[in-house]
């Protein structure tokens, strides 16, 4: 008609006004109600990675307390906490802190948040009250970094009220800095969930992004089985997220001066779109060198931040493709995996949902733009468990990065009316075939991975030293889980330990590319991934029959280095601007019996 004004409307809108509309589905929390995908024939090929949990034995004793055993009344005591892989002491050797929450309706005072100090003999010995880090709390999300860039590495955890900033004071204790860092913050409770150190402006200082999850006041909840959003299939359940406020995300500067500034409106980020925010990855996504931040958001779409390298972040989920769904629909985002799954020097993104539904894998073409091949890539076959902590990882050194994911319910209610979704349940292992498709393992990747637990964070790294990578995973209102990974064959790998001297000494946002046998594997550092979780900073890739790697270094401060016929089978440091410093990896004595 003449004089009718024509309205487009783009792809960004229309995907987030299609999300919009399922938000007045019942249930409260995204699930797509998909049914698995038949399983094709198994592939035959032997895996050669093996899990035992050795947590007992090893020293890792203290359970995760975290809300109630038989039911949950509150949605803060479903979702959980993460684990860190660190070297708090710089002894070589691979520490473990473990997150921990409360109880709602008792006193818990053994519940704290624990330090384990590796031994060097394939146990742990509990230092969290000489440290100084016993406190009790809702601890959820944890990142670990130099701040300070003093040589020693720090902690920052985000709760439900004050977050803290704890400072390495490099003989084995930390001190509560937060208060002097800046970081107190005034007015109504926040509950903060996944957390990163990230250089966002390249100025040598690690900058710390915290988001939160729900807006959420205790006492104005509804009771389970209120409403929709408190209700699974017919059973009374915890309420939320949807139906309660979303909350907004925020941005610190690092002044250079132990303290930090909120840039969060100056950045962008104060104005965005609000979300259920969970995991937040920081990590150069279209490979402009500029270190972009990735956010799995629960229910709601997923938001990845563009760096326009001019101190601001543009979020460009849904036009890159990995805020929703192939077919546009939101999903209960939970964990981030990042990782080359087809070589291909490029770094994809996998994302963890919840029961009946597929996690997700997203394909980076190289410029951050992405596809959804999940179904193409195997994941379909598994809708039955709710995801949560994961990672990529070449657990059988052969050369083609691994997927693992943990798993467990957040409604204990609902096990006794449907057996079908119980409490605990397994982990898996989607082995890599390298042809772009995975296989899901569960009882050939041993007893660690088929034992039944309700997980939540896990994090990934090679606490024994022996050259493959090993798990630590929170499990819920039990102990954590460490698994041991036991490598039968005799296939090479190279571990990589950045250290900046222009960029922040942790390296946090750099990238490596190993090229070795005809292939190219790209890795970053990041200082929160999985769930709410830190791996080893150390990246381990394994190389198959190679015995010499080539390196591609892209720091974060956008220098490039290149290191060629790196010999296989050892621990290299290399500091930025000076090559190749060390070369040694301290080894396990074999000759306890939990080595």
């Amino acid at each position: 008609m003449s004089g009718t004004k024509k309205t487009e409307i783009s792809r960004r809108d229309f995907l987030w006004m299609t999300a919009a509309s399922t938000m007045s589905m019942a249930q409260g929390v995204s699930t797509r109600n998909v049914k698995p995908l038949p399983r094709g024939k198994p592939s035959g090929i032997p895996f050669d990675a093996r899990f035992t949990d050795i947590a007992a034995q090893a020293g890792l004793t203290f359970p995760v307390v975290y809300g109630g055993l038989s039911h949950k009344n509150y949605i803060i005591e479903t979702v959980g906490c993460g684990v860190a892989f660190m070297d708090f002491d710089n002894d070589g050797w691979l520490d473990i802190f473990v997150l921990c929450g409360a109880r709602m309706d008792e006193s818990t005072p053994e519940a704290s948040n624990r330090l384990y100090k590796n031994n060097h003999d394939g146990t742990f010995t509990d230092v969290t009250e000489k440290a100084g880090l016993i406190r009790q709390g809702w601890a959820s999300g944890v990142t670990v970094a130099d701040y300070n860039n003093d040589g020693f590495e720090d902690i920052f955890i985000t709760y439900y009220g004050q977050n803290v900033l704890y400072r390495n004071n490099g003989n084995g204790t930390f001190t509560d800095v937060t208060k002097e860092a800046g970081l107190i913050y005034e007015g109504t409770t926040r509950w903060g969930s996944g957390c990163t150190f990230v250089d966002y402006d390249r100025d040598g200082h690690l900058d710390l992004f915290v988001a939160n999850y729900v807006d959420l006041h205790l006492d104005k909840l509804p009771k389970p089985g209120a409403n929709p959003y408190c209700n699974f299939k017919g059973v009374p359940v915890n309420c939320g997220p949807r139906g309660l406020p979303m909350p907004r995300n925020y941005l610190y500067r690092n002044q250079g001066n132990g303290t930090f500034r909120d840039v969060s409106q100056e950045a962008g980020i104060a104005k965005l779109e609000r979300t259920y925010s969970m995991t937040s990855v920081a990590v150069d996504l279209n490979n402009d060198d500029w270190t972009d931040i990735y956010v799995a958001s629960d229910s709601t779409p997923s938001q990845l931040l563009i760096n326009k390298h001019n101190s601001a972040l543009s979020e460009e989920g849904a036009e890159r493709g990995v805020a929703f769904s192939a077919d546009g629909a939101e999903q209960a985002g939970m964990g981030v995996a990042l990782g080359d799954y087809n070589l291909d020097g490029n770094l994809d993104i996998f994302k963890t949902h919840f029961s009946d539904d597929t996690n997700v894998l997203y394909q980076n073409d190289g410029k951050g733009n992405f596809t959804d091949v999940t179904l193409a890539s195997g994941f379909g076959v598994e809708t039955r468990y709710i995801c949560w902590g994961t990672g990529f990882a070449d657990f059988d050194n052969n050369g083609w990065p691994d997927l693992a994911v943990v798993t467990g319910s957040v409604y204990p209610e609902v096990e006794k009316a449907f057996p079908n979704y119980p409490l605990k349940t397994p982990r898996f292992i989607f082995r890599n075939l390298g042809n772009g498709k995975f296989e899901e393992l569960i009882e050939e990747a041993g007893p660690g991975i088929a034992e039944v637990h309700c997980s939540r964070g896990c994090a990934f790294g090679d606490f024994d030293n022996d050259g493959d990578v090993d798990m630590v995973v929170v499990n819920l209102n039990e102990p954590p889980s460490l698994l041991r990974n036991d490598v039968k064959n005799n296939l090479k790998w190279l571990k990589v330990l950045l250290v900046g001297t222009k960029s922040n000494r942790s390296a946090i946002g750099s990238r490596v590319i190993a090229r070795y046998g005809g292939k190219q594997q790209a890795q970053a550092v990041m200082g929160q991934t999985s769930f709410y979780s830190v791996n080893d900073r150390r990246l381990h890739f394994g190389l198959g029959q190679s015995t010499r790697v080539d390196l591609e270094i892209h720091w974060t401060n956008g220098l490039i280095e290149r290191f060629s016929n790196v010999e296989s089978n050892q621990l290299i440091t290399i500091k930025e601007g000076q090559g190749i410093t060390k070369s040694a990896l301290p080894r396990v004595n074999r000759s306890t019996p939990n080595a």
